[in-house]
């Protein structure tokens, strides 16, 4: 009777008026407090870091290029992420329970996908941006404008928005595993589940083959970037105008790999997980889906990290603002490039 007592007093529920309740994650309090210190300190890392990038490209003219309005739209994606789905991200890990009902559940999972994809897709745009201002610089010009890229952004959004929505609310990914659903439901969880061929249209559709892409454009960018150099470093009538846009085009191109880079591989371990996890009967526990998560998410923190410390330009923003609307110290509106 005794141990039966202690049993049961050591068992915690998400719900605990409720029969099918969710057990409740018990972890010591300092644990507690450990773990919502960190992903409270990403989390605002990450709001904060991509609202700057934001801010500083809409308020500079001279950073309103096509390259960096498609910037500010990945950036404005990473700071959705981090206000709308972190923070109930952040709960559902550390307790263990999911409290705000099944509808808000496939809302939540839903802009979680919208924003991943919205993520990638802005990556693929800006690695063919790169592509064609390197590799085809003349036509570039004439093609590549402002509003042509804010109507690839837009196509983005609505596409990355329509994909996630109909494939979460339509349940179109959990098709064959109602038996499944239904012996591990619980109220206070929150899970989407993937099928065996969903579990391969989805990373491949959105991670595998754009990340194949991807990295084929960034080598090709490298090889003729080298080839420019080499031509701009030979030529004694180029002038130093010439050497010096060479190297800002290839320095811009090697921090865009960069920042791809830590993309590919903050999601890649989360995507091989969810393409594997099917065919070996669901077997990743739900702490290690949670880790996963979380360390792709970190994709979102790093962005505006890379960003301040590879670029000259939104260091020198950075200063601007911060110094302007922190400290009070006036300066002019205007970016100044060396």
């Amino acid at each position: 009777m005794t141990s039966n007592k202690t049993q049961t007093e050591n068992i915690f529920l998400c719900y605990p008026l409720q029969p099918n309740s969710c057990l409740k994650l018990h972890r010591l309090t300092v644990v507690k407090v450990a773990i919502y210190a960190v992903l409270l300190l990403m989390m605002l890392t990450t709001v904060f870091g991509n609202l700057l990038i934001i801010i500083s490209i809409s308020h500079f003219k001279q950073l309103q290029s096509p390259t960096h309005l498609i910037v500010r739209s990945l950036a404005a994606s990473d700071c959705l992420l981090g206000c709308l789905v972190m923070p109930h991200s952040m709960v559902r890990s550390v307790e263990g329970c999911w409290y705000l009902g099944d509808f808000l559940c496939k809302a939540h999972s839903s802009l979680d996908m919208s924003f991943t994809v919205s993520s990638l897709l802005h990556l693929g745009l800006i690695s063919v941006d790169r592509y064609m201002a390197i590799c085809d610089p003349l036509r570039y010009r004439l093609r590549v404008t402002n509003k042509t890229v804010t109507v690839f952004n837009t196509f983005i959004w609505l596409f990355s928005f329509l994909y996630s929505f109909s494939v979460v609310f339509s349940g179109i990914s959990a098709v064959g595993l109602e038996m499944l659903i239904l012996q591990t439901y619980c109220v206070g969880n929150c899970v989407v589940f993937f099928n065996k061929e969903w579990s391969i249209i989805c990373p491949v559709l959105v991670f595998f083959l754009p990340g194949t892409i991807m990295s084929s454009l960034y080598v090709k960018i490298f090889c003729v970037a080298q080839k420019h150099a080499k031509v701009m470093s030979e030529r004694v009538t180029g002038g130093r105008k010439n050497q010096s846009f060479a190297q800002r085009e290839r320095k811009a191109a090697k921090t865009l790999a960069i920042v791809m880079g830590v993309y590919l591989f903050c999601w890649l371990p989360f995507f091989t997980a969810v393409a594997l996890d099917p065919f070996f009967n669901n077997w990743t526990p739900t702490v290690v889906f949670d880790a996963l998560f979380w360390f792709a998410y970190f994709n979102s923190t790093c962005n505006p990290l890379i960003y301040g410390f590879f670029y000259p330009c939104f260091q020198k923003a950075f200063k601007i603002l911060i110094s302007t609307y922190i400290c009070g110290i006036k300066h002019s509106n205007t970016l100044i490039f060396e």
